[in-house]
């Protein structure tokens, strides 16, 4: 495998009302091409503003970004506007979901940006769903599905365009515990099956057992990266020191 995101030395720095925050300190790390990757680390520790760097979102105040060879921190605009739309999917915490559209007509929405015709379109969207275990709820709006199958509609719609990088930042925060195991297996299938790289930002340290590696961050920097078998090990130990 190569490295298809590579992370070098970045820093983001925010002035609140003349206040310096340094949400990012120099945090460097690889993700390699069909990894699975879990970031953890305390509310504050710089994962959501890493994620959203990574996926174009925002820029870094200093440092580089490379995603498939490209220094997506130098890009313009426009450019990052065309990395998003053709190489990022992004599942977030909350579904985000057009309540009076049905769950098919959601997942269709990044192709109709795209100009996708009609038919193509519906084709793919009903492909995504059955790939999340939706196929038979293709027309539900919704009102009509629960929290966990509304986030499996929102996973759905990220791979719809057919992303080389699938960024997911809290994807389980408001589910309970069996529906975020239904998420997180719908994760594992995407990777494993599809080969889809995963980048997962999550603050329950037992869904990063889906996961090939962890990255810690703590105070905006990586703290340590532990390959699976060594995180399980070092939580398994916190938990049985409680």
């Amino acid at each position: 495998m190569s490295s298809f995101v590579v992370v070098r030395d970045v820093w983001k720095i925010y002035d609140m009302d003349g206040v310096r925050v340094e949400a990012l300190r120099g945090a460097s790390f690889d993700v390699e091409k069909g990894e699975f990757l879990g970031v953890v680390g305390p509310s504050g520790s710089g994962k959501s503003t890493l994620l959203h760097i990574i996926g174009g979102l925002d820029k870094p105040t200093k440092g580089e970004v490379v995603v498939e060879e490209v220094k997506i921190n130098e890009l313009s605009d426009e450019e990052l506007s065309d990395y998003r739309n053709k190489i990022v999917g992004f599942v977030f915490q909350m579904f985000y979901l057009i309540p009076r559209f049905t769950a098919l007509q959601n997942v269709e929405m990044p192709l109709i940006a795209r100009g996708v015709p009609r038919e193509e379109r519906r084709k793919r969207a009903l492909e995504a769903l059955e790939m999340v275990g939706l196929g038979d709820r293709a027309f539900h709006k919704p009102n009509q599905l629960s929290g966990g199958e509304q986030q499996r509609v929102a996973i759905a719609r990220a791979i719809v365009g057919k992303p080389k990088l699938l960024l997911a930042d809290e994807p389980t925060g408001n589910l309970d515990s069996e529906s975020a195991k239904s998420v997180m297996e719908v994760f594992k299938k995407l990777n494993r099956e599809y080969g889809l790289t995963i980048i997962l930002v999550t603050h329950n340290l037992e869904l990063v057992w889906y996961c090939n590696r962890v990255i810690r961050l703590a105070d905006g920097r990586v703290k340590k990266i532990y390959k699976i078998g060594e995180y399980e090990e070092m939580l398994s130990s916190m938990l049985g020191r409680r």
